[in-house]
């Protein structure tokens, strides 16, 4: 059985202040959780921090992004060796707001991956449709290119050392959530594209993301094929992220 995972995206949010206060939260109450994995992905600023203060405990920690480059003229850029000095373990690549914002192509994406694979970091891939490819019925299209081509720049055994986020980009920030069978409709469908690859990459965790909340979290961790959850402005609240971690811990798949 795969071992569920629940991981906070920050997001641009945070302050010295405001991180030890969530921090600490956690920390807090780590011991209250079963045995599903929880991690934060968190600004670059502030990896020093959460590296200080979550050393020794159950609670991983991870970046946003990371260059395709290991090191060279690329100014603004942090490459995957500098992630891994502050014991990151964990790097988003590919979120839909760096497919858009950034003009980040699945290529892209994949190289990013390839360069964390090379540092020894798991790559949370991140993929997803728009509502308008939703409602054009070309979701499987969309995401189907989208980790075929993670695939095909990482390997099956690239591939096999990662994790993947699905994420509908109709649901990210917007209040609205994608229901458990939706969501396990996706999953199952990458689940296969996976296991063409690899009976190992048949078993990548693959984390749903899109307003995941305490309220949905249950029901959406019910699902055979959703392993945990990619958790945004919910995992700045201590009592919402810890209890979608409870979930977490709750489910039977």
């Amino acid at each position: 059985m795969r071992r569920k995972l629940v991981a906070g995206n920050w997001k641009m949010h945070g302050g010295l202040a405001a991180n030890r206060e969530l921090l600490g939260g956690l920390l807090n109450q780590q011991a209250t959780v079963g045995s599903a994995a929880c991690a934060v992905l968190v600004p670059f600023p502030y990896l020093a921090q959460v590296s200080s203060a979550l050393a020794g405990s159950r609670i991983s920690w991870g970046a946003q992004d990371v260059s395709e480059h290991v090191s060279g003229a690329f100014t603004g850029e942090v490459a995957a060796p500098m992630l891994a000095d502050f014991g990151c373990t964990l790097v988003i690549v590919g979120h839909s707001e760096r497919r858009a914002l950034h003009s980040e192509d699945s290529r892209t994406v994949g190289k990013k991956a390839l360069s964390a694979l090379r540092s020894g970091l798991t790559p949370i891939i991140c993929v997803g449709e728009s509502l308008a490819e939703r409602e054009a019925g070309v979701t499987r299209e969309i995401v189907g290119q989208q980790i075929a081509e993670a695939i095909s720049v990482c390997g099956a055994g690239g591939i096999s050392a990662s994790i993947i986020a699905y994420e509908p980009v109709w649901a990210i920030g917007t209040g609205k959530t994608a229901s458990p069978e939706q969501a396990q409709e996706v999953h199952e469908f990458l689940r296969g594209i996976l296991m063409s690859a690899s009976v190992e990459a048949g078993q990548v965790p693959i984390l749903y993301g899109g307003s995941v909340k305490a309220a949905n979290a249950a029901a959406l961790f019910a699902m055979p094929d959703v392993d945990g959850g990619l958790v945004g402005g919910a995992s700045l609240l201590v009592s919402e992220f810890m209890d979608i971690w409870r979930a977490a811990s709750a489910a039977r798949y």
